[in-house]
């Protein structure tokens, strides 16, 4: 695995984020999915998919500023930092954001998340 894969990953995951395609969504999230939300909750892939789906989560920009990946055998760790334009719930956002994210490839060989959090930076 290369970090230039994962970045290409990442990005297409930023891409279906900001574009709302959750057919996208959908095959890069695993359905092992454990997500941790800015709020501390605990989000499955149906929780992620279904605020994108509904509008909950509605992200106009993401825009990354910094990345690491950290590769491992059959996965790989990024920790980007990002500012994102949206609404959430209703609520107009514009965050500097902190995602984690886990990378594993499952047994199609595919690349999928399943597990990351994403935290709110403080200024």
């Amino acid at each position: 695995m290369e970090a230039n894969l994962i970045d290409e990953y990442e990005e297409r995951l930023r891409n279906a984020m900001v574009n709302g395609d959750v057919e996208s969504l959908d095959l890069l999230i695993s359905e092992e999915l454990a997500f941790v939300s800015p709020f501390g909750q605990v989000l499955t892939k149906k929780d992620d998919i279904e605020s994108h789906r509904s509008g909950i989560f509605d992200i106009a920009e993401i825009k990354f500023l910094d990345q690491k990946v950290i590769l491992l055998e059959n996965a790989a760790v990024t920790i980007t930092q990002a500012k994102v334009k949206g609404i959430l719930a209703g609520e107009h956002i514009e965050d500097d954001m902190c995602y984690t994210r886990v990378w594993q490839k499952d047994k199609n060989n595919e690349l999928k998340v399943i597990s990351g959090s994403c935290s709110i930076v403080q200024k």
